[in-house]
């Protein structure tokens, strides 16, 4: 039997040996390798796309969210402003706006919505994974060494905060909401008739069929529908929608990008038809 000393010798040996695990690669106890890695193809692109694409949609979201204009054609109203909380919004839908946050100090009031569906993507598991290896290259690619030196995961100040992920999914599943009585208005005129049809309708209902499989193929989705079951036979419902989430949530980095670009397009569709650039075409 183990004495005390015993017992505190080798769990102090065990953790100079998981310190010295978390300092990296280049580490005694590791491969003595002189090449900072053995891969010889373009591992660098994936990245390199991601970073790209992500820098992209913050300039271009970042100009939108503060352009506070041309954010209205009737019908559509951008997912950037909708809903819009703040007094300084344009007339909308031919009935009072949402007036919750008075002027908001002559803000945007978009940054009073954005910041839930961009808080929801921020904490976002996939996209954790893509800009850490893109912007922090922790790590870079498999198989390709970080340049940190040591690794705390997301176990200290600010990235703990991505545990509040799925605080953020109960935020988003109401805007989504909010999103798709913006696509049915998108089915009357600028008279509030209704029977019309135009180009940008179906941007629109293309925009929340991502936005929504997006939505629901996120993680803590899965775990809320199928979580803390003992016996699936004894829930089938529940174990069907944790299937079909299941199945959805396979395709979620693609349905990151896509929703992501969608929701970019729908705005920009949105900026030119109300910035006059053409007239929304219509079908009937």
């Amino acid at each position: 039997m183990a004495t005390g000393t015993e017992r505190t010798g080798t769990e102090h040996k065990d953790g100079q040996r998981g310190a010295a695990a978390r300092r990296g690669v280049h580490t005694p106890g590791r491969a003595a390798i002189a090449a900072p890695h053995l891969r010889t193809d373009r591992w660098w692109s994936a990245p390199a796309a991601t970073v790209a694409g992500l820098l992209a949609f913050v300039v271009y979201s970042t100009w939108r969210a503060f352009a506070a204009a041309d954010y209205y054609a009737a019908p559509y109203v951008s997912p950037f402003y909708s809903p819009c909380l703040a007094e300084n919004c344009e007339e909308m839908r031919g009935g009072p706006n949402w007036d919750l946050f008075g002027g908001w100090w002559g803000i945007s009031p978009a940054i009073i919505i954005l910041i839930f569906p961009l808080g929801f993507r921020l904490t976002c598991y996939y996209y954790r994974k893509a800009y850490y290896r893109g912007f922090w290259a922790s790590p870079p690619a498999c198989a390709v060494a970080e340049p940190h030196r040591a690794y705390t995961g997301e176990t200290r100040f600010p990235l703990i905060m991505q545990n509040i992920h799925r605080y953020f999914f109960y935020a988003a599943v109401p805007v989504a909401g909010v999103l798709t009585y913006d696509t049915v208005l998108a089915f009357r005129d600028e008279h509030h008739a209704w029977g019309h049809m135009g180009l940008g309708t179906l941007v629109f209902l293309v925009n929340i069929v991502l936005i929504w499989a997006y939505t629901v193929s996120c993680h803590s989705c899965r775990h809320i529908v199928g979580g803390k079951l003992r016996h699936f036979s004894k829930h089938p419902v529940r174990y069907r929608a944790w299937r079909f989430v299941g199945r959805l949530n396979a395709r979620h980095m693609q349905l990151a990008w896509a929703s992501l670009f969608s929701v970019a397009l729908t705005d920009l569709y949105v900026f030119l038809v109300a910035s006059g650039v053409f007239d929304d075409p219509r079908f009937f």
